[in-house]
């Protein structure tokens, strides 16, 4: 990553778009098309038609100003360049001003399958187009206003765990089958078959307090998921004071990924398998037709 003098207190920087070589849109094209080919009979309908709204497509790395328009129209978000990641207060207070800090940088070739931070393919394609869906735009927003009242509180690893449970790795039970709207599920070709097909992990029913008592690796694919049914139980969950919460957390133990409890509700995955482009069983929606659509364009 390269470092940024430049960039302000709210470390906003310019995008330099122009500044892009013809190799680093040759990375984007090459991860959005292999994505694409992943994602019909996976990705919620959500997000898919996010991705269509937006217009990103597989030609190089979308202008942050002409989907932030985009964005805007939509659901009142920008997006704004970053150099990398970014101080938590200040990341906080983006979201909650309905700003989001997308990494400018893109990843090098030998770094296709694994980054250890954020790069602009999976800021870009993972996480905005949810930001589109009114819901989830507004469960981000409250997400940064709780961010900063829990840096007050000592209280930021319990909401670290919603975020990395629900934005990153979020899966949505729908009447198709079980689907991703996590970014690091989306923008990851090995979580994008590992979180459906495998039968390593646990997909546990979503429980806030339970996500937030659940330790998390970052260096390895995910022990569990948590499943939301729709957006708005999502939203409804975080809208209570956390305060009382995290005074009730700071008493109970963390809970180790990977671990059931006697309480968890186990949700299937439902997935057939089947190569490169696996399909829900007996299902093929106008969700995967988009997708077929986005990858072809």
């Amino acid at each position: 990553m390269v470092e940024h003098p430049e960039a302000s207190e709210d470390y906003v920087i310019d995008q330099g778009w122009a500044d892009y070589r013809a190799e680093d849109h040759a990375i984007w094209r090459t991860l959005f098309e292999r994505q694409s080919r992943l994602l019909p009979g996976r990705a919620c309908r959500e997000y898919v038609a996010g991705l269509q709204g937006l217009g990103v497509a597989a030609e190089g790395i979308p202008d942050f100003e002409r989907l932030s328009d985009i964005v805007e129209r939509a659901t009142g978000w920008r997006i704004v360049a970053v150099p990398g990641l970014v101080p938590d207060d200040v990341f906080f207070r983006h979201l909650a001003a309905r700003r989001f800090p997308a990494t400018n940088w893109i990843r090098r070739p030998e770094q296709m399958d694994y980054l250890q931070e954020p790069d602009v393919f999976h800021d870009i394609f993972g996480h905005v187009p949810v930001l589109m869906h009114p819901v989830f735009a507004d469960y981000m927003q409250a997400y940064g206003r709780g961010g900063l009242k829990a840096l007050h509180l000592g209280a930021l690893p319990y909401l670290a765990r919603l975020y990395w449970y629900t934005v990153e790795f979020g899966l949505i039970r729908t009447g198709e089958g079980l689907r991703i709207y996590g970014s690091g599920i989306v923008s990851s070709r090995a979580e994008s078959i590992y979180c459906l097909e495998s039968e390593k992990p646990k997909r546990i029913a979503f429980d806030l307090m339970r996500v937030m008592r659940t330790q998390y690796r970052i260096d390895d694919l995910q022990e569990s998921y948590f499943v939301i049914d729709s957006f708005d139980q999502l939203f409804a969950a975080t809208r209570p004071d956390f305060t009382p919460y995290y005074q009730e957390l700071k008493r109970r133990p963390d809970i180790a990924p990977g671990v059931v409890l006697t309480s968890d509700r186990l949700v299937s995955a439902g997935v057939a398998h089947g190569g490169d482009r696996p399909r829900q069983r007996g299902a093929r929606g106008r969700t995967d037709e988009a997708l077929d659509r986005i990858a072809a364009d």
